[in-house]
């Protein structure tokens, strides 16, 4: 009896000492992030990177997310990668370019006419044909590219903005973006760098009068409560991206690599639905309490394009005319094609 129990004892001693040594045998790779639960990216990385890499690795690697700048900041988090501190991390594309311009291209305004158009042909080829530069430019083998809110739009505390010139003189809130400074100078508003948690007491008291931001983001700072009217014209996409740092995953076996692939696209799918619903509500709620939300004509569209042509002139070098061309083919966009082609842009 007391050898049956001897051997029982012994027998399960081995078997956790083996299931221990199984666990502690499996990649953990740690992710860096801005993002939470409870938006997109963070819901995103909980809902369907985490437990798709789990599920399609037997445990064999898993992911330790760091949510909410816990452990860095966008650059800080590329940085942190590159020094083996992390192994993934996410940003927006404009972010990356600290690394590099390969992901240039999708901060290029009016390179999509919707967020249907982005996710598609992002999915489809562009964000493969890129990220495969920034692996080698930029030490980071870029995974997925996505939206995070969708399209900056128009409002204002003024009134309706319906064409460029209805922004003249107006005071309108910029960040350090050198594209957005350039877009709202040439439709004829004064860019004043204005930090986004003052926003809402600026547009409150007039020290600015309007502001160029993804819509779910105007809709979660209430800015929509001062400015009541709004100008749907898109133009930047709010790119963002997972990466991961190119030594780390040189360092992965081809079943490892291919694991964290099927991971990455079911995180770029997720996301895209989840963003997808998220701009919708935000929309939706803005919508309903506001005095106006404009749709500009095509023939308007084409005067807010214009004014966009200097910044494509400005990020020359940073973007292949070729790919940028092919993106604005397949979407239709001629006229754009032309106008970029007039002024030297492509």
């Amino acid at each position: 009896m007391k050898c049956s129990t001897l051997w029982k004892a012994l027998f399960t001693s081995i078997f956790l000492l083996v299931a221990s040594h199984t666990a502690s045998a499996a990649t953990v790779l740690k992710l860096g992030t801005v993002g939470f639960k409870g938006m997109p990216i963070g819901d995103a990385i909980d809902q369907a990177l985490i437990p798709t890499l789990e599920e399609v690795s037997g445990g064999e690697m898993k992911i330790e997310p760091h949510y909410r700048k816990s452990l860095c900041s966008e650059q800080t988090c590329g940085e942190q990668a590159n020094q083996g501190l992390i192994a993934l991390w996410t940003s927006s594309t404009a972010n990356f370019g600290n690394f590099g311009t390969a992901l240039a291209i999708f901060d290029l305004p009016y390179i999509f006419k919707s967020i249907e158009d982005a996710d598609r042909i992002s999915s489809e080829w562009l964000a493969k044909k890129q990220c495969d530069v920034a692996a080698e430019e930029a030490g980071h083998v870029c995974l997925t590219v996505y939206s995070s809110g969708g399209f900056r739009q128009l409002g204002n505390a003024q009134g309706p903005v319906h064409v460029p010139d209805d922004m003249k003189g107006i005071k309108w809130r910029v960040t350090k973006s050198p594209i957005e400074y350039t877009l709202i100078k040439n439709w004829g508003a004064v860019p004043v760098p204005y930090d986004w948690a003052q926003l809402y007491q600026g547009l409150q008291t007039g020290v600015v009068s309007g502001q160029y931001v993804a819509t779910p983001w105007q809709h979660v700072a209430k800015l929509h409560e001062v400015a009541q009217y709004f100008t749907e014209i898109g133009g930047s996409w709010s790119g963002n991206q997972l990466s991961m740092d190119k030594r780390q995953y040189d360092a992965l076996s081809d079943q490892e690599k291919e694991w964290l692939h099927t991971a990455a696209k079911a995180f770029g799918e997720h996301v895209q639905k989840l963003d997808r619903d998220w701009v919708k509500a935000g929309e939706d709620s803005i919508k309903a309490e506001i005095k106006e939300w404009y749709v500009p004509s095509e023939e308007e569209m084409s005067l807010w394009r214009a004014g966009a042509i200097d910044a494509w002139l400005n990020a020359k070098g940073t973007f292949d005319p070729a790919t940028a061309e092919r993106v604005l083919e397949e979407q239709g966009m001629t006229d754009f094609i032309a106008q970029l082609k007039e002024a030297g842009a492509l």
